[in-house]
């Protein structure tokens, strides 16, 4: 290398075929070079230099970093706190029946016959209609859902996907023969944000109207920051509330806190294992003066096809449920009962849920 040749090779007259042999062909061969490393590259004493001495090949490329987790998204503001009450028991007094009756894979009908203690008996049909366009195990577009009882009192809602992101949900709500609520909403969620207006019972006429704008936002993988703003205006008043909210969920519980001019809410859920959850809420009322505080716990026992929900809360309130499946057969059973020492009240309840 570097300009330098071999010699010529030298050959030698081979004999004749049955001649005696008097020389073998021979080959002078190239000694073959010896390749050095450049001094740019060896250390002291002809040693290799390590990354931090030099390359001839110019510096090394520096590493990609590494990616973080993905924020995700936070969800809606009003399921901050969604984990930490499903863990309490729903009241529960007279006698529940329910019925649902599945017609095809867009249609539904339920029909819920209530007998009371408190007050009076009702009844309630209930049709909900699911489009084609699913985003999970529990979202459809479009949804269309109706519940009207025997005094002729209607509740509607419409949810629709107009976009990829943007999802709208109407809502109208009558008693008898008489609008009590018409409702707007519009909902942005982007991959870690997002934001909701709403527009409650607008009256161009009597000039009232009742605006609500939520945003949150995922600071990480685990902590979500936001906020409320709710402006209400009618004759003779005006006003708005601001109200900021956080939610940090680990591995196995999740702690949210909303506060603002009304008040505080505060909730903290903890998953033990997979029978036990446990939750606790507090809730203060700035403007009534008063705070309350509620312990609840869900058991579950997949054995026995059975749920328990119980709490206790700082009114000197008791209560639990106990649900009860019935396999192969599509029924459900539910007992409950609630008892307040300081008030001397206790009522009870039994359900039965087919379907």
């Amino acid at each position: 290398m570097g300009g330098e040749c071999c010699p010529p090779q030298q050959w030698r007259r081979r004999p004749r075929a049955g001649a005696p042999s008097r020389s073998r062909f021979r080959q002078r061969r190239c000694p073959r070079p010896r390749w050095r490393r450049p001094a740019a590259t060896r250390g002291a004493g002809g040693r290799r230099a390590g990354p931090g001495m030099g390359n001839a090949l110019g510096p090394a490329a520096p590493r990609a970093p590494r990616r973080g987790e993905p924020l995700g998204s936070p969800g809606s503001f009003d399921e901050l706190h969604r984990q930490c009450k499903e863990v309490f028991p729903q009241q529960m007094e007279g006698v529940k029946l329910i019925v649902t009756k599945t017609l095809s894979s867009h249609f539904q009908v339920t029909h819920t016959v209530h007998m009371s203690t408190l007050g009076p008996s009702s009844y309630h049909f209930n049709a909900t209609f699911v489009g084609d366009r699913q985003l999970g195990p529990t979202e459809a577009f479009p949804t269309l859902t109706g519940d009207m009882d025997n005094s002729g009192s209607l509740n509607a809602q419409v949810l629709h996907l107009v976009a990829e992101r943007i999802r709208t949900k109407a809502v109208f709500q009558t008693h008898q023969t008489k609008f009590v609520t018409w409702q707007f909403d519009g909902e942005y969620r982007g991959d870690d944000c997002t934001a909701t207006l709403t527009l409650g019972n607008p009256d161009l006429l009597g000039e009232s109207v009742i605006l609500v704008a939520h945003f949150l936002q995922s600071v990480t993988s685990r902590l979500v920051l936001g906020g409320e703003m709710v402006y209400h205006r009618r004759p003779g008043e005006e006003g708005a509330i601001l109200t900021l909210a956080g939610k940090y969920t680990a591995l196995k519980w999740v702690a949210t806190l909303n506060v603002g001019y009304g008040g505080a809410h505060a909730s903290y859920y903890h998953r033990a294992n997979e029978q036990v959850q446990v939750g606790v809420e507090l809730e203060a009322n700035t403007r009534l003066q008063d705070t309350t505080f509620a312990f609840g716990y869900q058991l579950n026992l997949p054995q026995a096809n059975m749920v328990f929900r119980g709490l206790l809360d700082s009114n000197w309130s008791v209560g639990g449920v106990l649900e009860k499946k019935l396999p192969p057969l599509p029924v459900t059973l539910a007992l409950g009962a609630f008892l307040n020492h300081w008030k001397n009240r206790f009522h009870c309840g039994f359900s039965v849920i087919v379907g």
